[in-house]
């Protein structure tokens, strides 16, 4: 049995996307953030970070937890042999695009937008660092899918996934996909397919009316 536990964020929508291309059955539990429910005791106690998403798997083995969405994927991909090439320059490439994306990308979105829309005074120079930085990651991006059609090369991989939870959310930091037009072509192809859409439809709904 698996159980996720997330909201309509980034880093919450990897998850599903990459169980509903695996084709696995899972429980979608709301967390939710705006209310500050990722403070409370008992999510604490499966994510003592207090960051979604979170995966539990139970089965006869017994339960496991794991936290970061990076490492999730990984975990999917090995689990089922897919998504993730098993050897070789093909593999490192997928990991290569997941460090970039967890130590770029998604820092420089996620704060790109704290100061953007939540600070609560405003930070010029702060904003106009990550705005910056933000523009400056997705034109590297840009300059990969100029290359190949997916971020690791020919194939799609858990890379997309993670890039695709950002990328997604690409207003909440002031970006303009018109910009770097490689990227909004590959955002485009990944929101056409339908393991994609069930999973923002999925997540969105997490969201109270």
């Amino acid at each position: 049995m698996i159980d996720v536990y997330a909201f309509a964020t980034p880093n919450s929508l990897k998850v599903p996307i990459a169980l509903e291309e695996l084709g696995l059955d899972y429980v979608l539990h709301a967390v939710d953030i705006k209310r500050g429910e990722q403070r409370a005791p008992q999510f604490l106690a499966l994510n003592p970070n207090g960051k979604v998403p979170v995966l539990v798997e139970s089965g006869a083995e017994g339960r496991a937890v794991l936290t970061e969405s990076a490492a999730i994927l990984v975990h999917l991909a090995e689990t089922h042999d897919a998504l993730l090439p098993s050897t070789g320059m093909a593999r490192a490439r997928v990991f290569e695009q997941l460090f970039f994306h967890a130590s770029a990308v998604s820092p420089a979105y996620g704060q790109a937008g704290f100061f953007k829309r939540l600070a609560a005074e405003p930070q010029p120079l702060a904003l106009q660092r990550f705005e910056a930085e933000a523009r400056r990651v997705t034109g590297l991006l840009d300059a990969t899918l100029a290359r190949h059609p997916f971020v690791a090369g020919d194939a799609y991989s858990i890379a997309d996934i993670a890039h695709f939870g950002w990328i997604w959310r690409h207003q909440f930091p002031g970006l303009d996909l018109a910009d770097t037009p490689h990227v909004a072509a590959w955002h485009a192809r990944m929101l056409e397919r339908p393991a994609v859409q069930r999973a923002i439809a999925r997540v969105n709904a997490l969201v109270p009316a």
